[in-house]
């Protein structure tokens, strides 16, 4: 019995490690040289010079945070929360809260007060000295008429599960119904992590990262879509391009992501949506380490997060809609009528106005000495 208990404890760590932190690379990418993070709302991190519109929501060390306005407001204690998300109306968030075996998904308000649990991850008290037999649910998003709740999820779990390829499926339950009355969407594949952050799209259906291996055996992440529960769905993106992290813009036109291209990097980029097929992927920054990207609710750019300096903890940056997207060029100008009618002699061509050289655009660090969970997306309220 006490060797089945250790067997049970070291396997439920390369759970948590394998199964439950497919981007917990990015957040270990800090020296341990470089100072410790502040809190956001500390007195010395001061109401920031550069603000955003509307209110974002972000994770810190365990709790949950909103930034409008140029200032920071903790919502939660630092308690294992994570991964918020918006109501589709904006109206209250859905969050995860992590606890050293299992995870769950609550509701809040925007101001941080729990009003409503989600899901039951905890194993029957029977089966609690089985870490096995406990769940796990990540990345929890509303599908857009509200009436589905999406999530990464590893059950359902039973007593003396003994199956320890901890994978990942996107799970849809009807919001407020037992995990029970829900499916599982997609099938992950083994030993890698499986399936995350699903993206309910306007028409019906999901975007999300499925993980793989490819022929030379290294783990990557493709963008995944699929219409309808139980569908093989179909791949977004190349194993080659290893992409992860999709974010809808607000017009439904545009995905944003994050691609390495078996790289030590992660790329932002981005692509034109028209419903089912991804275009061409445009990469827009290549020199950070990218995460979480996130569209303005108005279109005016994108958020993210990124270390503020080599081996540093992630920040807050934002880049303006004209680094991806740079205006139309001016039209020529009209030809002035001859006087005397179309039988004189006719008019020169107009000459070319010459093409100004558009400025760079650069991103622009909105925080610098605070250090933000570069597993968890963000959500923005408009």
């Amino acid at each position: 019995m006490i060797a089945r208990f250790l067997l049970a404890i070291g396997l439920a760590i390369l759970m948590v490690v394998s199964g439950t932190t497919s981007y917990i690379y990015l957040s270990t990418r800090q020296s341990k040289a470089v100072a410790a993070p502040q809190k956001p709302t500390d007195p010395t991190p001061r109401a920031q010079q550069f603000t955003l519109p509307g209110t974002i929501y972000l994770a810190q060390s365990g709790a949950l945070y909103s930034f409008s306005a140029g200032r920071f407001h903790q919502l939660t204690p630092e308690a294992g929360w994570t991964m918020p998300a918006l109501y589709p109306d904006g109206s209250q968030l859905v969050a995860v809260k992590r606890s050293p075996f299992f995870s769950d998904v609550y509701v809040l308000t925007r101001f941080g007060k729990v009003t409503g649990l989600l899901t039951d991850n905890q194993a029957a008290p029977r089966s609690r000295w089985d870490p096995g037999a406990n769940a796990w649910s990540f990345y929890p998003r509303l599908s857009p008429d509200s009436h589905t709740l999406f999530m990464s999820y590893d059950g359902p779990k039973t007593a003396g599960d003994a199956n320890f390829n901890v994978v990942m499926q996107v799970w849809g339950v009807p919001f407020g119904a037992p995990i029970r009355n829900g499916r599982s969407w997609t099938t992950a594949n083994n030993y890698t992590g499986g399936d995350m952050q699903p993206v309910p799209l306007p028409a019906g259906g999901i975007i999300y990262t499925k993980y793989s291996y490819d022929s030379n055996g290294n783990r990557v992440g493709q963008l995944w879509f699929t219409n309808r529960a139980g569908s093989a769905g179909k791949a977004l993106t190349s194993q080659a391009a290893s992409c992860a992290q999709p974010s809808l813009s607000p017009d439904g036109r545009n995905i944003a992501m994050i691609c390495t291209y078996g790289k030590q990097v992660s790329y932002l980029t981005i692509a034109s949506w028209n419903g089912s097929t991804l275009g061409a992927l445009q990469t827009v920054i290549s020199d950070q380490l990218v995460a979480q990207p996130i569209w303005a609710p108005d279109g005016s750019g994108i958020a993210y997060l990124a270390p503020g300096g080599p081996a540093a903890p992630f920040q807050l940056w934002w880049l303006p809609r004209a680094r991806y997207a740079p205006p139309a060029p001016s039209p020529l100008p009209t030809p002035t009528p001859t006087p005397g009618g179309p039988h004189n002699a006719p008019l020169p061509a107009p000459s070319p106005l010459p093409v100004p050289t558009p400025p760079v655009v650069k991103p622009v660090q909105v925080t610098t000495n605070l250090g933000f969970d570069a597993t968890s997306p963000l959500a923005w309220l408009g």
